[in-house]
């Protein structure tokens, strides 16, 4: 068989990256695809730059700004491929990626078998992406996978993933109500509709980090409320699957790591989870602390704690980012 690949790119205002991500795409050594570029309405040049490489194999489209699921959902719509390839419009797909997941698997559109692959952050340099495999980067029964993801906080991005049809059409669309947390979300569903996740250690993928621009959104009200929102979706699909001690221990310690994005331990999205956890027979548990951070917060209150932890991780970012970008421009192998 030679099943069609739809590399789906969903853009907003990534006109720093899509070519290189399109080129990526256009790389791969699996001959029988497609590529399809939703512009969710940029007001840079994103489109324009995408235009460039429309082809027969490529294929870009435009909508008003309506967000990062509505653009996906439109690509899904569009595609006729047998396979799925998500790939953010930052991010990059390492030549062989599709043709190290497919090759020697089950080529049908059929197959509920779901292929992941490695992946390594960068910031600029490609060739010194990180590679960490976690305890998701094996071969694993869904249920297990999403045991590690939930209860551990293991995760994997997008572009690792290889879907087939029939997986997508049992997984269902992308939840357009989601700010936050889609793909965590969107691939839970996507794993809880396989019966194998097969890992290819040898296929890679490549996740750019830095991207402060979402990153700085991750406290708004609405987006916290969209994060809570995604976990609760998560539990249920758990739970759903199997109600246990061990699942209910999972769900427990996933809704914990909510504390983790709250000002405060006294907001209502923090209220709802320990109600929550309180039911499936836990307590909630307040995040470690060091000693810098208790004196800060015993002088200045929580909040204010918080609030500078979290610039100082930004600054940290920002740093290690434009340091990246320097050397990457020194000597010439930027991405």
């Amino acid at each position: 068989m030679n099943p069609l690949v739809s590399i789906l790119i969903p853009s907003y205002n990534s006109e720093k990256w899509i070519k290189s991500t399109i080129e990526s795409a256009l790389a791969q050594t699996w001959k029988n695809k497609e590529i399809i570029v939703v512009d969710d309405g940029s007001t840079d040049n994103s489109y324009n730059i995408a235009k460039q490489y429309e082809s027969k194999i490529l294929k870009v489209v435009t909508q008003d700004n309506s967000g990062a699921c509505v653009a996906r959902n439109r690509a899904l719509s569009i595609s006729q491929g047998n396979f799925i390839q998500w790939l953010d419009s930052d991010d990059i797909l390492a030549p062989d990626k599709i043709k190290i997941q497919l090759t020697n698997s089950d080529q049908s559109p059929q197959t509920k078998v779901l292929h992941s692959s490695a992946f390594g952050l960068f910031y600029f340099r490609i060739k010194k992406a990180q590679f960490n495999l976690n305890p998701l980067c094996q071969d694993l029964s869904p249920m297990n996978w999403l045991l590690m993801h939930m209860g551990k906080g293991h995760w994997m991005i997008p572009a690792a993933w290889l879907v087939s049809r029939k997986i997508t059409e049992l997984a269902g669309q992308w939840d357009e109500r989601l700010m936050l947390n889609q793909d965590g979300e969107y691939f839970c569903r996507v794993v809880a509709s396989s019966e194998l996740v097969k890992f290819h250690p040898k296929a890679r993928s490549y996740y750019r980090q830095g991207n402060l621009s979402s990153i700085s959104n991750i406290r708004a009200g609405k987006s916290l409320e969209s994060l809570n929102f995604s976990k609760t979706l998560c539990v249920d699909l758990l739970l759903n699957l199997e109600d246990s001690e061990i699942t209910r221990e999972a769900c427990i310690n996933y809704l914990q790591r909510s504390i983790f994005f709250s000002n405060g331990l006294d907001s209502p999205i923090i209220e709802s989870n320990r109600k929550r956890i309180n039911e499936l027979g836990g307590s909630i548990v307040e995040p470690h602390m060091t000693k810098k951070f208790i004196i800060i917060k015993n002088i200045f209150g929580l909040k204010t704690a918080r609030l500078i932890k979290n610039r100082l991780w930004h600054l940290e970012i920002i740093i290690r980012k434009y340091w990246d970008k320097i050397l990457a421009n020194l000597f010439r192998d930027g991405i």
